[in-house]
């Protein structure tokens, strides 16, 4: 997985996900939404055939706040998936 900055303005921000489908980049959107603050979360896939996704941001606050925020909800999760899964 390769991430690059597209734009990094104050209340808007692009990134290039690549090597990723929409396995990740549905992920990432819906919990960008349940980020207090955020106005728009949204990816594109460009092209089917190529694994490159742009994920974009609008928010109140600076974006990379809310693009942290959300992945930090995304690890709570994976790790409370992977206890529950441990208990099986």
């Amino acid at each position: 997985m390769e991430v690059n900055i597209l734009k990094d303005e104050k209340d808007y921000m692009e990134v290039e996900i690549k090597g990723e489908d929409h396995t990740l980049g549905n992920m990432v959107r819906k919990e960008l939404w349940k980020v207090s603050g955020t106005k728009e979360a949204s990816y594109v896939i460009k092209h089917p055939l190529i694994s490159s996704m742009i994920l974009s941001v609008r928010s109140d606050s600076k974006p990379k706040k809310v693009f942290h925020a959300a992945n930090a909800q995304i690890k709570a999760k994976i790790k409370e998936m992977r206890a529950l899964v441990k208990k099986l």
